[in-house]
This record gives C-alpha cells, sequence and structure tokens, in this order.
C-alpha cells in the first residue's frame, strides 16, 4: 500500500489504493491532507480498528490479517455487536496469551469462548469450576491398569487445545493452581512426569464479578498469568432485539463451522515475532510502567512481565489490522486491557470510587508519547 508522511507532524501514514487522489485527515494533529498530492510526501492514514473488516476485495490482506477476518465474521454469526471484544480475543491468542472474561451472567461469556472454539478445527473442553473441584479433575489422574498391572496416566480436560475454565473463582485455591504451571509453561506435571500440552493451548477463564458467596478471589500471581481481561457489557437495544429474533428459531452456533486449523493459528503467533517494536516505543512502555510503580494511589504497579504483555499483545493487534509494526496509539488502546487487572490500588484510593482503569487513563495522558516524524519515531 502507498506511504506518506503527514506534512504538519510526520505522522507516518499508510493507505489502501482505493481511497487515491481523496481527502484524509492525519491521526496524529487531525491536519487535512490530499492523499494524491505528488507535492507531499505519501502519507499513512490508518484504517479505523474498531469497525468490522472491509471486503478482502479491498484491501491487500496479510495472512494474519485474513485468518483473523475469517474467524471474526465466522464467530460474529453468533455475537452481535462485540467486534473489538472478539478482535481482542483474537489478539490476546495470536500472541500465546490467555484471557479471563470478567462480567455479569447472561452476557455470552461462555458463548464467544464456545464461538471461537468452534471456529478452530481444534480440541476444546470445557471445566466447570465447583467448590469440590480436584486439581486431578482437571489435569488428569493415574489409575490402575489390571492386565498390565500398571498405573496409566489418564489426561484431563486441561489437554485440550482451547480450555474453558468456567466461572474459574468458584474453584479453590488449591484447583485454581492447577491451571498456573500449564499457563505458563504449556505443560502439566503429574506424579512426577512433565505432559506438554499441544499447541497452540489457549485458555479462556470466566467470572461473575458481582456474586462473592461461595468464591474464592484469583490471587495476584494469577491475575498475572492472564494476557488482557476484558469485559462483555451489555448489548444495545438494536442488537439485542435481533438476537431475540434470531435464537427463536435455532441457535447459530449449532451450525457454526469451523475456519481455521490449529496449523493457521501456530502460523500466525509465529509471524506475530516478526512485528517491528520501534526502540522508542518500547521506551515508552517501560516509562508508562514505572510511573504505575511510582502512582501515589497504586501499591502495585506493572511488573516486567506486564511490559512484555503489552507489547506482544500490541504486536498481536497490529498484524490482526494489516500492519507490520506497532504504533502508540496499539499501547495506549490496549493498555487498560493488560494493566487493569495487574494494579493494585491502595485502601484510600478505593473508598473514593477509584478504579485501575481510571488511573491508566490519567496516566496515558501523562506520560509522554513518542511521535512520528518523516525520520522514524521521536520522543
Amino acid at each position: 500500500m502507498p506511504k506518506i508522511n503527514c506534512p504538519s507532524c510526520g505522522q507516518p501514514i499508510e493507505y489502501p489504493e482505493e481511497l487515491a487522489d481523496t481527502e484524509s485527515v492525519c491521526p496524529q494533529c487531525d491536519s487535512a491532507i490530499r492523499l494524491s498530492d505528488s507535492t507531499l510526501p505519501t502519507i499513512r492514514v490508518v484504517r479505523p480498528r474498531a469497525t468490522p473488516p472491509e471486503p478482502r476485495e479491498t484491501i491487500n490482506e496479510t495472512p494474519v490479517m485474513g485468518l483473523a477476518n475469517r474467524l471474526v465474521v465466522n464467530i460474529e454469526k453468533v455475537l452481535v455487536g462485540k467486534h473489538q471484544e472478539i478482535v481482542l480475543l483474537l489478539a490476546a491468542y495470536f500472541a500465546r496469551g490467555h484471557v479471563l472474561l470478567e462480567d455479569v451472567p447472561g452476557v455470552a461469556k461462555t458463548m464467544l469462548a464456545r464461538s471461537l472454539a468452534s471456529s478452530i478445527a481444534g480440541s476444546f473442553k470445557r471445566i466447570q469450576c465447583t467448590p469440590d473441584l480436584l486439581p486431578n479433575d482437571i489435569t488428569g489422574t493415574s489409575v490402575f491398569h489390571p492386565k498390565t498391572t500398571e498405573f496409566e496416566f489418564r489426561p484431563g480436560p486441561l489437554f485440550a487445545q482451547i480450555v474453558l475454565a468456567d466461572e474459574i473463582n468458584r474453584a479453590t485455591p488449591r484447583a485454581q493452581s492447577a491451571l498456573l504451571e500449564a499457563m505458563a509453561e504449556g505443560r502439566v506435571t503429574a506424579d512426577g512426569t512433565d505432559y506438554e500440552l499441544k499447541s497452540p493451548f489457549f485458555l479462556i477463564a470466566t467470572q461473575n464479578p458481582i456474586d462473592h458467596e461461595g468464591t474464592f478471589p484469583l490471587p495476584e500471581a494469577q491475575l498475572d498469568r492472564f494476557l488482557i481481561r476484558l469485559s462483555l457489557g451489555y448489548p444495545e437495544a438494536k442488537e439485542e432485539a435481533g438476537m431475540l429474533e434470531r435464537l427463536s428459531r435455532e441457535h447459530p452456533i449449532t451450525d457454526l463451522e469451523a475456519v481455521a486449523s490449529s496449523e493457521e493459528i501456530i502460523a500466525c503467533q509465529e509471524a506475530i515475532r516478526q512485528v517491528q517494536v520501534d526502540s522508542k516505543i518500547a521506551e515508552y512502555v517501560v516509562n508508562l510502567m514505572r510511573a504505575t510503580r511510582e502512582h501515589g494511589e497504586l501499591r502495585l504497579g506493572g511488573s516486567p512481565r506486564a511490559s512484555l504483555a503489552l507489547i506482544d499483545c500490541a504486536r498481536s493487534y497490529a498484524a490482526i489490522h494489516g500492519y507490520d509494526f506497532v504504533m502508540p496509539d496499539d499501547i495506549k488502546l490496549l493498555a487498560p486491557y493488560v494493566l487493569g487487572h495487574r494494579l493494585l490500588l491502595k485502601m484510600g484510593t478505593r473508598l473514593r470510587n477509584r478504579t485501575a482503569e481510571i488511573v491508566i487513563k490519567e496516566l496515558l495522558r501523562e506520560v509522554p508519547v513518542p511521535t512520528m516524524l518523516p525520520g522514524g519515531l521521536r520522543s
């Protein structure tokens, strides 16, 4: 695609061929620009990122973008009006992370996980977490085989490629801890033996933040294992009415077909590593993390793992939208999802009805953002 730089602020911009000879605005400074003016260097117009994908014939899709588009379109046959949340879920998946879906009951958290699993030709297991769930119920157990007079290991549901841990906060801490090794290292240790999980392994956990009776809040160490935390929210009135009409006939998930293979997902995960991160972007992430550690309203800021998570998620998000490099706007958009569950507020902060998301948004306004100039990124 053609590329130019904004003559006012130097923002590098890329635009599809079909936008040639049209007027546009710079996403950095809102200056008016004509995309085909030969007297100016060519500009990079950022395609809107919260809208459904354009028809495939009108854009030059990268392999990652093409696969993401197929998955988004397929999942939206079941979930209407949740485009951005689906994209964020895929961004975490392609970045080899795990997702915590935290919202009130009945907003399709479980349906989102099932729709993704149905869209990929891989194994899927669901763990319904309850207080009597044991670690062996998750990882598997050894059973005595009478014919061989030996113990035979029978894998549990954690050995699937996509695992849904439904209502994870209803499981005891002992059962929750059975997930940690799998989430961090992609393997399970049972009876002294290590078992590698089949790639691509992806854990989606759901929890209800409203009901606290009979629940066991996830400790900070386990929350930190989730790449992002999402909240779906209630649908718009028009979307909810359409949903009622569609479900009155037949649930669309019953006919949902797979549109991707496990091999394609693994290829996308490898391609994500090739997305470029400028040194100024890395410095911006470090400054943002240091700001969380020094903030007066936080008793725990972002760790180095949080920095890596933000960079990895930004790489994936950029690749899904067809870009081979990370922009500051990617970091700003993803920071609340990546950091919101990792920061701990002081007691006085919570009493003032302040949330981690509010603090993050304030820090994003305060920490200097690197700007794009013709020679590249500048602080």
